[in-house]
């Protein structure tokens, strides 16, 4: 596929993603942490503009001054900028604007790219066809949040599952690290792998694309350690909730347990309990919990206490990587027990770049792996994803260690 074809690709899945919301939908903002899908749909335009048209390309003259403080969204070095909390006050620029607006740029990159681009430039274009990938991601999450906090529940879609991310090159689960990974069981199916120590290279390295967070490919020395082989299932986190799980500060740290009282959380995001029964909602509307699934939308809080319900505890980021050959992953994100910090020899960009990942290493969990609203083939094995420990709106999920 040749970066035109790519450009064009990423563009119209942005738009594909919207594609079932009525205008109404488009502006909503019910926390802090959700944008409305017009923003989003305006910031991944105005990323083209502001860091490969204006300054790449002779002649550009930007679509509309204000864009540049509309749709900034944490970037100090391009300037001011609306804050995040006022984002669903934005009833203009409208969302026929807004579509305007993106037909504008994207007139301008296919004329800049056909014009042929070099290497410098070309990797800022791939940078920024992930850019809009990872808020692809986001509009799903984003939605979501939003008709699932609509009293009535309305259904985005006929159907639930909403992407597959698994990459090509990804093994099936089970597949055998020879002395590595070996049964815990004798003679059963292993419900965990065991992986040796030993020394494990972290970080990518290769050919392709990688954002720099994962970078600089390091060793680290990790004990014997056990990772479970599948993910935590609604059934089985529900056994957590039915044994008092929420009610028992005991398994919690200190600061979850304040997060549970403050929040009366008894429960993942989009459980109901209604007439008795589990009811879940899904981008297919309401529906009965299928306790087959893995459990999804869980804090950080609520994965370290279940896994110490459990008697277990989650994996670190490296041990997650040093095993992830051995199961099947990218239906969840998932927690690790590792902060967010930056890896031997990380160095940020200069300008406006340098502002994508590096400023966030601070009080921020890492996850790991990707989900089902996760673009296809947009991650792998060293991504780094991050966030707060309360936040749950993202497709979050569990994995076990001892």
């Amino acid at each position: 596929m040749t970066l035109l074809e790519k450009y064009r690709a990423v563009r119209k899945a942005s738009e594909d993603i919207c594609r079932p919301l009525q205008k109404e939908d488009y502006v909503v903002q019910p926390v802090v942490d959700v944008s409305p899908p017009k923003w989003h749909l305006g910031h991944i335009t105005w990323f083209w503009e502001a860091f490969v048209l204006i300054p790449h390309y002779r002649g550009y003259r930007p679509c509309n001054p204000d864009y540049n403080f509309v749709f900034n969204s944490y970037y100090e070095t391009i300037g001011a900028r609306v804050m995040r909390t006022d984002r669903g006050n934005l009833s203009r620029p409208g969302v026929d604007e807004v579509y305007a607006y993106r037909r504008y740029v994207d007139e301008a990159m296919e004329k800049l790219i056909s014009g042929g681009v070099g290497p410098q430039l070309e990797s800022l274009i791939i940078l920024g066809i992930n850019h809009e990938q990872q808020h692809q991601e986001l509009l799903y999450t984003d939605i979501k949040y939003i008709l699932g906090h609509n009293p009535l529940f309305p259904a985005y879609s006929d159907k639930d599952l909403v992407g597959s991310t698994q990459p090509a090159d990804q093994p099936d689960a089970g597949v055998s690290l020879g002395v590595a990974a070996r049964q815990v069981a004798d003679g059963q199916l292993a419900t965990f792998l065991l992986i040796p120590a030993g020394i494990y290279g972290i970080g990518f390295a290769g050919d392709g694309f990688c954002f720099d967070n994962e970078l600089e490919r390091h060793n680290v020395y990790l004990n014997d350690f056990r990772i479970a082989r599948d993910l935590v299932t609604n059934e089985e986190y529900l056994e957590f909730i039915e044994n008092g799980g929420y009610t028992d500060f005991v398994w919690w740290h200190a600061e979850g347990w304040d997060w549970v009282k403050k929040n009366a959380v008894g429960a993942p995001l989009y459980w109901h309990r209604i007439e008795g029964q589990w009811h879940e909602y899904t981008l297919a509307g309401l529906r009965p919990l299928d306790r087959r699934k893995p459990v999804c939308h869980i804090s950080y809080y609520e994965a370290a206490a279940y896994a110490a319900w459990k008697g277990c505890r989650l994996p670190t980021e490296c041990e997650w990587e040093a095993a992830s050959d051995e199961f099947a992953w990218g239906k969840r994100w998932e927690w690790t027990e590792s902060a967010y910090l930056p890896y031997p020899g990380f160095k940020k960009a200069p300008g406006a770049i340098g502002e994508y990942n590096g400023k966030f290493m601070v009080s921020q969990m890492v996850l790991r792996g990707a989900s089902v609203a996760t673009p296809e083939n947009h991650s792998r094995k060293t991504y780094r994803n991050f966030f707060h420990p309360p936040l749950r709106w993202q497709f979050t999920g569990i994995r076990l260690a001892t």
